[in-house]
């Protein structure tokens, strides 16, 4: 099958959306189906690159930054100072890259390609062009929700006074842009439930939750290497409070670091290790100074697999105070590492961290609870492996193999819907 992947973010951005593209693009090609990607270029020129392993070719469209948000790529500069006093950032060096008129390169793109299905990721400007293109020349589309609208808004401040009525808008956008398609997906019923109504047969499309899916056999328990542990001057045999991800406000990260003054407290040998990039780190980084315990939380910055794939073994159990999760990959990740899970149950985070099972989920804001659940965990070498094994038996549910597959079906389903619709 020839299918083509479109999306206004790709790896090796760091994101879920990023992620999951990346994965199913090479995840479809190992499975013999001819495969080609277009996103927003990350130099600004349209070039096209096969890679040579998995044979997708990725068409970069022309794009330019946009400076008031950044590029999740290269490392977000300290704030710069006047007097020791930190100047408000409006803008950023690396901001995100965009196309702002995609179609024409798109276009000419997907006709030398000839796809037989179109696979949307997100609902900006290349996924608009690609709708247009679908439309147009009556190629069935497919179209997968990954973003709750705080994901856009929480991450400007001066938004504030006018989120709530932002929030609509983007929530009646986002399930409209799914309308678009001979079928869409989102990754869970949770994320289903916020933006599609319950009864789902007002609902133009089929719409099914799919997990993103993480690739088993890249994630096994086990001990980190030594050299992991010297090259990030990481205590071995010391218990380790591990997130991974984005470190943006949206994420709440903030709140676990309120909460791990608290562990050490009953556990002062403990660390929290933080490993990302983004806007939030020198907010972070000051708070922990305040807190006085800029000694136990590590900042590692960004890291990218395979090396990442082994970072996740030093965690004695992973902890995140997001609320605005439509599944969480780094979830995944952690669980089929092994690692006991603390959350707050809020979006989606439900489905894999699974409160008493395989972890524990707190109520969103609650600094006392994520604390005392991390004692819990960190103290207990019995809780700890019960909450393991159970981890382990969550990330099943989850496996890549499985989301390649249905999404094959999917694709068929799709091509199925839009003969039909030309009968």
């Amino acid at each position: 099958m020839k299918i083509a992947i479109t999306s206004d973010i790709y790896y090796p951005m760091i994101n879920g959306v990023a992620v999951f593209a990346h994965n199913l693009a090479n995840g479809l090609a190992k499975q013999g189906h001819e495969v080609m990607v277009i996103c927003p270029s990350f130099s600004g020129k349209a070039h096209r690159e096969k890679d040579p392993e998995t044979g997708v070719t990725t068409v970069y469209l022309r794009s330019v930054r946009f400076p008031f948000y950044p590029d999740q790529i290269n490392t977000v500069p300290d704030k710069r100072e006047l007097f020791g006093l930190p100047l408000p950032r409006l803008a950023y060096r690396h901001g995100i890259w965009t196309s702002l008129y995609p179609y024409p390169e798109l276009k000419r793109a997907l006709k030398r390609f000839k796809p037989e299905v179109i696979h949307n990721q997100t609902a900006e400007t290349v996924a608009l062009a690609a709708v247009f293109y679908a439309r147009r020349y009556k190629v069935p589309l497919v179209s997968t929700g990954h973003a709750y609208p705080d994901n856009i808004t929480g991450q400007f401040k001066l938004l504030k006074p006018v989120k709530r009525p932002m929030d609509a808008v983007l929530r009646t956008y986002m399930a409209s842009f799914l309308k678009n398609s001979e079928y869409a997906t989102m990754p869970t019923e949770m994320a289903i439930g916020d933006l599609i109504p319950k009864n789902r047969k007002h609902f133009k499309v089929p719409v099914e939750a799919l997990s993103n899916g993480v690739d088993l056999t890249k994630f096994k328990p086990g001990k980190a290497p030594r050299e992991i542990y010297q090259k990030y001057h990481l205590p071995e045999k010391i218990p380790i409070a591990l997130y991974v991800g984005r470190v943006d406000p949206e994420k709440s990260i903030s709140k676990v670091v309120k909460a791990f003054s608290q562990v050490l407290k009953k556990s002062p040998e403990a660390k929290l290790v933080i490993v990302g990039d983004g806007t939030d780190k020198a907010n972070l980084m000051e708070l922990a100074k305040d807190l006085k315990i800029e000694n136990s939380v590590l900042f590692l910055g960004k890291i990218m697999p395979p090396e990442l794939l082994e970072i996740y073994k030093v965690g004695s159990l992973f902890v995140t105070a997001s609320e605005t999760e439509t599944q969480g990959i780094v979830l995944i990740e952690a669980a089929a590492t092994g690692l006991p899970l603390v959350a707050v149950d809020a979006g989606a985070v439900g489905e894999v961290c699974q409160n008493r099972k395989n972890g524990y989920l707190c109520k969103s804001g609650d600094v006392d609870a994520l604390a005392k659940s991390m004692v819990k965990i960190l103290s207990d070498q019995g809780t700890r492996e019960k909450y393991s094994e159970k981890s382990l038996e969550i990330a099943k549910k989850h496996d890549l193999g499985h989301t390649l597959q249905r999404f094959e079906e999917i694709y068929q389903k799709a091509i199925e819907i839009k003969l039909q619709e030309k009968a």
